[in-house]
């Protein structure tokens, strides 16, 4: 019973940070009419909370090594719901961003730490994959039900009760983790890497800021090509100092198994065509046509529901055929529904609407399981959490280029919110071709990475991997 009661505690805290991600999409265009918001400032509503959390993620586990997993699962949700409350009493774009930054810090600690304690409470070689199963599921069930439960809440309450919700849903999984949760500690403390965890952020943040602003501003402005510079400059300083670094924020050389860069590739691609499927849609629906938020919610259904399908299915096909067929599918979904988009004009026909909509949603579903299990496969034990942390942070660096490059796309288009659809359908469509190219870049990612050259890499990267945390393990004993 106490098992269940973590594991569902652990389940709820994600599934709470997955709707943040996207059910927030929903309430953009309320957001945008009361606090007096363009595009550029919509986008950084969405891209802030994804942004942060890529940033922080991977300095978790590291912070939960030295704190207890348990105190810094507490601290995440904490930390969370005072942020949530702060979002909802926010009265300028301004302070909304700043919150959901705080929001970010929040989350930023409870996936990792979340994964952390399921695999500590559940040992077993037998129950861990299931509750490890439930735990991811209930993410991707959060991401894939935003968008409804946003519109239900925007149109029933107002777009702060999106926030709102959180704090006594999360008081309750904080009073459950503090009272049933025990206490663990990693035997074997990892220093952060402050150098290396600065260069992302100096990356991830003028990047994302020159993608944004950059219609507005002119890509030949002064901030922009400073921004850009400084990402440039920031990338190429992280990998020289990643290289050299003792125990380095990313060690570089799990990049040197094929089926690891793949499968990472693989989420962040994926959950950039997602990220830029939801904020065209939302758009289109609300703007465009005019729905509700909970209407537009509705026609977004087959997305979700999808999602919830294909999961399962991807897990036993991959369990039986291995990794390359639910890759395969995924990536075919994609590239059909942004074709379906790109040259059907699928706004102007409802069922094919609703027909992308699904079909971008088989992508989620249909991807999550081999990339999570790609990743993992063939890494030293003690080297699996890594991975993992790794490719949950190249999905939200995906989630929030995709937010970026849509509106930015959507900008160079020349539509504005009160023009009608048949200047959307043409400004969206460059946005529609980039989600096509996903997919196809998904199916070439797919077969690469399952192919016996790569399984070699994969063998060979391990090797290495394990001999250097035995050496390591040797020199501070």
């Amino acid at each position: 019973m106490r098992k269940r009661t973590i594991l569902t505690a652990c389940c709820i805290s994600v599934l709470l940070v997955g709707l943040d991600v996207t059910a927030v999409n929903l309430a953009l265009p309320s957001m945008a009419k009361e606090l007096h918001v363009a595009i550029n400032g919509m986008q950084w509503v969405v891209a802030s909370y994804t942004l942060v959390g890529a940033a922080l993620l991977l300095a978790a586990g590291t912070i939960g090594d030295r704190l207890g997993y348990r105190r810094a699962l507490c601290v995440g949700v904490g930390v969370f719901i005072v942020a949530s409350a702060l979002c909802a009493t926010a009265s300028t774009h301004q302070l909304l961003i700043v919150f959901r930054v705080l929001q970010a810090v929040g989350a930023s600690l409870i996936v990792p730490m979340g994964m952390s304690v399921i695999a500590h409470v559940f040992p077993g070689r037998d129950e861990r994959p299931h509750a490890m199963g439930m735990f991811t599921a209930a993410y991707a069930l959060g991401m894939a039900l935003g968008p409804v439960a946003g519109g239900a809440l925007v149109d029933s309450v107002g777009w702060r009760s999106i926030f709102l919700i959180n704090v006594p849903i999360g008081i309750v999984v904080l009073a459950l983790t503090a009272r049933y949760t025990p206490e663990f500690r990693s035997t074997r403390f990892r220093h952060l890497d402050l150098v290396g965890q600065l260069l992302v952020i100096v990356f991830l943040g003028p990047l994302v800021y020159a993608i944004i602003e950059a219609p507005q501003l002119g890509w030949t402005s002064v901030p922009v090509q400073i921004c850009v510079g400084a990402a440039i400059a920031a990338f190429v300083a992280f990998l020289v100092y990643e290289r050299r670094c003792r125990e380095p924020l990313i060690d570089l050389r799990y990049f040197r198994s094929v089926p690891f860069s793949c499968a990472v590739s693989i989420g962040f691609v994926c959950f950039a065509a997602f990220s830029g499927v939801l904020f065209l849609s939302t758009l289109y629906l609300q703007y465009a046509r005019g729905f509700s938020a909970l209407t537009a919610g509705i026609w977004m259904l087959p997305l979700a529901v999808m999602a919830g399908v294909c999961g399962p299915l991807s897990g036993r096909l991959t369990g039986r055929y291995g990794t390359r067929p639910s890759f395969l599918l995924a990536g075919a979904a994609t590239a059909t529904g942004g074709l379906l988009f790109a040259l059907a004009d699928a706004e102007n026909h409802d069922v094919l609407l609703l027909v992308g909509y699904a079909l971008f949603g088989a992508n989620i579903g249909l991807s999550n399981t081999p990339t999570t299990m790609t990743v993992v496969a063939g890494m030293p034990r003690d080297r699996a959490g890594v991975a993992s942390a790794l490719l949950l942070t190249f999905r939200r660096v995906g989630f929030t280029l995709g937010v970026a490059v849509m509106g930015t796309l959507l900008a160079a288009g020349g539509w504005h919110t009160t023009e009608p659809i048949p200047v959307f359908i043409d400004a969206a469509r460059a946005g529609w071709w980039t989600v096509a190219c996903c997919g196809l870049g998904v199916l070439l990612l797919g077969v690469l990475a399952t192919g016996k050259w790569a399984q070699a890499s994969a063998e060979h990267t391990a090797v290495v991997l394990e001999e250097s945390s035995t050496a390591h393990d040797r020199s501070t004993a």
